[in-house]
């Protein structure tokens, strides 16, 4: 029978346990060591059972115990120590209160999923982790960001598996009331809720509930209200799923309704109003309209509201493939805008402009999100040192004229938050070796003098603890392989064969991530009896864990999955490899340290960033990859191994597996396993251990969360509140009119004339040359503008490479024509074919950058003729 009405019933816990409800309610459980073990004692068998979910804990535990640890002297002190610690981790000071200078009161920062912990599943793969990762090492940190989702009734999918391997996705039903949340409440006691117009005079409703992730709200906006249409109740319904207006939907409550949320959390809770917004990836993007809309209601014309907002936004892109951007058909966002619809004081056509792809190359009819995401974000990332490159590349259509280096989009390569991603086991020998509270700052706030004293740990504690953590994932991975058997409809008489599986002295190569096909799940079964032979090897066998799930749509990926999954069910070989269905956070925990080898081989460089190798390596796991994304920055042969790439024009796809997964093969055959087997005097693989040992003092701190996050405190979000103090409603005004003048008087800008001291092709290394320019300012001003020297050595095209630029001056008044000459040195400070030429930019104090306009004169090609611009 089925239920006709759900509720939960919620415990009613002793007076004496009472704090055990808010230690429950605060997320940073989900790291803290000392606070899981506290629920642990409560019920052992419980605890497991509820998927060590304190919420689910509680709520399920019997009175009698609860009866009995409320007499419990020695329960009662643990937790009052535990409520004493969180108070001080939320309310102390932390590295954020010790910095100087103008650093922003509050920051919003908006993404479309969040993985705090297994028991909040509300994400899918990479972005949302980073998100959450971001807020537990900004709340680490004492950074105040408000971080802003949306809260799906469905999640992401639960993967399952058929009997001939084909990927199942179930929706279990979410209820908010049996999660770590609370709603967020007016004083009178009822819901809040935000609202959107939609087309034909409907609305959008939604609830805003709270998760509190240690210092940092999370506010998570849900549709599914009483008071919406059926359609509406289901926006949030599950993540990245639906059609085009639906996703629309979802990322107008995200952008509009999250700054609506911000501003009701903000009211009701005194918290600062941010004046930085960081929109992680483009779903968000339409904050900035909701931003430009309230500045209208307080008398600020568009543009100069555009400007004002820009100011304090960042932005931040994770994908390197269009493909991965959200895009939507222009009449569709037109539909959903203007006098009819949400925003109507704002033209349709200027917001329609932010997002519309025009530029060479680009689509003129579709509305693209990362595009918006740009034009409204006056600070903008990619995630890798390579994916800032391979992003200033892919969007340099945005900023004509000017180099792909020169593209207005740094990077801050991610990190992950250690104490969520590293073992206990590793957190009590690091402890054991630094102490406790020095541990925590190496893992939070990061230093590598904090780290060096791995050097000291012993060979033989570091080899039994890569022992005994191969053998919790060997335990893990069988009791999680019987279950998907049952799943998929075997008996259990048929079953004993998994007893053997894995080996806790094989080496094990761990591969789990989301499957789209650049990702290359099956490239490891390219010759299949090659893969046999390792797994089989008599004396250095591999054993290996898959584990991912492809897109519910995405059928080519679905096929690679049961592909491996085939190849995974043959008994010979079914002992050495398995595939894990249902990836997850609770997985992961357990797969990242039980590893000797982490696995990445993407198609080079479409992997953005890529960081469970990163958590892999905190645990002590030794990375084999493919240089992409963060690999490609700080791989060394000291601590690791990368697949070379078969990248060249001549190369089509299926040679480059074949060639790429040869190289795989190689490596593992001829330097990885007999590295691995290999044993010195005294017994251990003394070589492997020192690998382990530069994995952890050498990348330990780079891959951090709190590195990660310090970066953007000092990096983007302290330049961005400096960007929005100043641009107050007169400088907002003065800028956007300055832009507007610049670009109406621009066509008639231009290099008339160029001449150097020398007119030799060759020079002396260390000379200086007076470099003189006539230039036409037409009806601009020299402060309006900056005339630049670009120099540096040149290639067989004349493009000038590693280039140094260098303003030059007036050398007076405008001249009879109205003519401007400029002068300044030319250094020539570099050997070989060397060149310059000069350019003319627009130039204001409140721009973050001279191609923010994407506007610039250089010479005619005539006149580089006549200049002689290289100098040989």
């Amino acid at each position: 029978m089925k239920a006709i009405r759900r509720f939960t019933v919620r415990p009613v816990l002793p007076e004496a346990l009472q704090p055990l409800s808010d230690l429950s309610r605060n997320l940073r459980w989900s790291w803290h060591a000392e606070t899981r073990d506290l629920f642990q004692s409560v019920d052992p068998e419980r605890w497991a059972a509820t998927g060590c979910d304190p919420v689910r804990l509680l709520g399920s535990v019997a009175p009698a115990r609860l009866a009995e640890l409320a007499e419990d002297p020695d329960f009662r002190r643990r937790l009052a120590a535990a409520v004493d610690d969180l108070h001080e981790y939320v309310h102390g000071d932390r590295w954020y209160q010790t910095r100087s200078g103008e650093l922003p009161e509050a920051v919003a920062y908006f993404s479309p999923e969040f993985g705090i912990t297994a028991a909040l599943p509300q994400y899918s793969g990479g972005l949302g982790i980073l998100a959450g990762d971001h807020l537990k090492a900004a709340s680490d940190l004492g950074v105040p960001l408000i971080g802003v989702g949306l809260l799906y009734r469905h999640g992401y999918f639960r993967q399952s598996l058929s009997r001939d391997g084909w990927q199942q996705e179930h929706y279990p039903v979410l209820d908010p009331n049996e999660l770590p949340l609370e709603l967020l409440s007016e004083p009178d006691g009822t819901p809040s809720q935000v609202s959107l117009a939609l087309p034909g005079g409907r609305s959008l409703r939604a609830r805003v509930w709270q998760a509190r992730v240690g210092r940092v709200p999370l506010l998570l906006l849900d549709s599914d209200v009483e008071e919406n249409d059926p359609g509406e109740r289901g926006v949030t319904d599950r993540l990245y799923g639906g059609g085009s207006e639906h996703r629309l939907l979802q990322e107008m409550l995200l952008g509009i309704g999250g700054v609506r949320a911000v501003r009701t959390y903000c009211r009701l809770t005194g918290h600062a109003q941010p004046e930085v917004f960081h929109t992680n990836e483009g779903h968000a993007g339409f904050l900035g309209l909701e931003r430009i809309a309230e500045l209208a209601d307080e008398g600020l014309d568009f543009d100069s509201a555009l400007e004002a907002v820009r100011a304090g936004t960042v932005f931040t892109t994770h994908t390197p493939v269009p493909a991965g951007i959200d895009r939507f058909d222009r009449e569709l966002v037109a539909r959903h805008f203007g006098p009819d619809a949400e925003l109507p004081r704002i033209e349709v056509e200027r917001i329609l402009r932010l997002g519309m792809e025009t530029y060479a190359g680009g689509e003129p009819n579709l509305f693209n999100m990362a595009v918006m995401g740009l034009r409204l974000g006056q600070r903008a990332n990619g995630v890798s040192l390579l994916h800032g490159r391979v992003s200033r590349e892919m969007f340099s259509g945005l900023w004509p004229g000017f180099d792909a280096d020169e593209v207005p989009i740094t990077s801050v390569t991610n990190g992950v938050h250690a104490p969520t991603w590293v073992a206990p086991e590793v957190l009590r020998l690091g402890a054991r070796q630094l102490g406790g509270r020095r541990t925590e700052e190496a893992l939070t706030v990061g230093g590598s003098d904090r780290w060096d004293a791995v050097a000291d740990i012993p060979d033989q504690d570091i080899w039994e603890l890569r022992r005994a953590l191969r053998e919790q994932l060997v335990t893990e991975v069988r009791k999680r392989l019987y279950a998907s058997w049952r799943q998929r409809g075997a008996g259990a008489a048929e079953l004993g064969w998994i007893d053997g599986v894995l080996d806790p002295d094989v080496l094990t190569i761990g591969f789990a991530r989301r499957v789209p096909s650049y990702k290359r799940l099956t490239l490891m079964l390219r010759d299949r009896d090659r893969l046999m032979d390792l797994l089989l090897h008599e004396e250095r066998p591999v054993q290996i864990v898959v584990a991912g799930k492809a897109h519910p749509a995405d059928d080519g990926g679905k096929r690679l999955v049961q592909e491996l999954v085939r190849f995974a069910d043959d008994p010979r070989v079914r002992h050495r490899i398995v595939f894990l269905p249902d990836y997850g956070m609770a997985m992961a925990q357990k797969l990242y340290p039980g590893c000797d080898v982490w696995l990445n081989n993407p198609l080079r460089p479409l992997e953005a960033c890529g960081t469970s190798g990163m958590k892999a390596a905190l645990n002590g796991c030794l990375n084999l990859s493919v240089l992409d994304g963060w690999w490609d920055e700080w791989f060394q042969p000291d601590f690791g191994w990368a697949i070379p790439t078969a990248d060249g024009t001549a190369t089509d796809d299926d040679r480059r597996d074949e060639l790429e997964a040869a190289a795989l093969y190689d490596l593992l055959e001829r330097r990885i396993t007999p590295r691995f087997y290999e044993r010195g005097q005294d017994g251990l693989p003394d070589r492997w251990i020192q690998m382990v040992r530069r994995t952890l003092t050498h990348l330990g701190p780079k891959v951090l969360a709190g590195r990660m996050v310090r970066e953007y405190v000092e990096r983007l979000y302290a330049p961005a509140a400096r960007a929005h103090r100043a641009l107050d409603a007169a400088a907002a005004r003065e800028l956007a009119a300055w832009k507007t003048r610049v670009r109406a008087a621009w066509p008639g800008v231009s290099v008339d004339h160029v001449e150097t001291s020398s007119l030799t092709p060759t020079a002396e290394l260390g000379s200086t040359l007076l470099l003189r320019v006539r230039v036409n300012l037409g009806d601009l001003a020299p402060d309006d503008v900056e005339v630049q020297a670009v120099s540096g050595r040149v290639d067989a095209d004349d493009g000038i490479t590693d280039a140094t630029t260098v303003p030059l001056k007036p050398a007076g008044g405008p001249d009879t024509e109205g003519g401007w000459v400029y002068e300044g040195p030319l250094s020539l400070n570099r050997t070989g074919p060397f060149g310059y030429t000069v350019r003319i930019l627009p130039d204001h104090r409140l721009l973050a950058s001279h191609a923010e306009l994407g506007l610039l004169a250089e010479p005619s090609e005539e006149l580089v003729e006549a200049a002689g611009v290289l100098m040989r």
